[in-house]
């Protein structure tokens, strides 16, 4: 090989070197932070750039996608004194790659270790009981804490999520007792309720039982009432229209003979009763004389009381 060849291989390596150097594709969702002879240039976002060679380099590169990390379990020591393994999820993203390169040199470790101070602060301010029950609070207050905290270095934290809370057995085992305890003494509380509440709708059904009962007698004496009072007014109607035609008829032909008549029925049939009632029977001495009792009872009916066949004035 000689010289000239040997030039022109070197010229094309050169070439290919230039060329690398030189052009960069920055992939979709991430961000390259170059440096101008090591000082901080500019950010470069996703596409196709070209570089100074041998005076611009990529220093750092950074995704800008939403990223998880997990917070390793530690033991908390809660408000009553006690211990608790407690781990989580840690989600953030960065929002600046410049200060994510200069303002820290490992964010994802130092914000690892801040969520578990943090962490352990929020577990410290609430009792046993209350760790699983907060949860949303405590995950929320490490945010809070985290992003003010983590602003400088352009990186934003999303969310907070415990995954684990482990209390030591002997712990375990007094919440169990604890909570069958509890779920015994609710069993008692609601079968007592329900008795309770049994007897109240008894003594309720028996109440509107009662009620119902009165309301009906009450109805039921106001509608034989109401009845008789009809029942009464109806013959009390009857009756009167009844001497109206009787009164009529006395003035009519015949009416005279037609009353005799009914009214000597009637004093026969009474005495046919009288004498079926009682087995000792006292007879008047003018049971014979018909005539006589008929025409007492024509002065009755007209009104005559004073034996001469005129009704009698008023005042005489």
């Amino acid at each position: 090989m000689d010289v000239f060849t040997f030039g022109v291989l070197g010229l094309v390596v050169l070439g290919i070197v230039v060329v690398a150097k030189t052009a960069t594709v920055v992939p979709q969702q991430s961000a390259f932070v170059i440096e101008n002879l090591g000082k901080y240039s500019r950010t470069l976002r996703a596409g196709f750039h070209i570089l100074i060679p041998f005076v611009d380099r990529v220093a750092y590169k950074h995704t800008l996608k939403e990223m998880a990390f997990d917070i390793p379990e530690q033991v908390c020591i809660t408000r009553d004194n006690v211990q608790v393994g407690v781990d989580g999820v840690l989600y953030l993203q960065v929002l600046d790659p410049e200060r994510a390169s200069y303002g820290i040199v490992d964010y994802t470790f130092a914000i690892s270790q801040l969520a578990q101070t943090t962490l352990r602060s929020e577990i410290g301010k609430i009792d046993l009981d209350r760790t699983f029950e907060e949860r949303a609070m405590i995950n929320s207050n490490v945010v809070n804490e985290l992003d003010q905290a983590t602003q400088p270095w352009g990186v934003k934290v999303l969310r907070y999520e415990i995954k684990n809370i482990n209390p030591p057995n002997d712990v375990i085992e007094a919440m169990e007792k604890q909570m069958r305890a509890e779920r015994e003494k609710r069993a008692v509380i609601l079968e007592s309720e329900g008795a309770r509440d049994s007897e109240i709708n008894r003594a309720d059904g028996d109440k509107q039982k009662v009620i119902k009962e009165s309301e009906a007698a009450r109805q039921q004496q106001i509608n034989e009432a109401e009845g008789q009072a009809q029942a009464i007014l109806a013959v009390a109607t009857a009756t009167a229209e009844g001497l109206r035609q009787v009164a009529r008829s006395l003035n009519e032909p015949g009416g005279n003979e037609a009353m005799q008549l009914r009214v000597a029925e009637q004093y026969v049939s009474q005495f046919g009763e009288l004498a079926k009632e009682s087995n000792t029977l006292v007879v008047p001495a003018n049971l014979s004389d018909i005539a006589s009792m008929l025409a007492l009872a024509t002065r009755v009916v007209r009104g005559d009381t004073n034996g001469s066949g005129e009704r009698p004035t008023p005042g005489r």
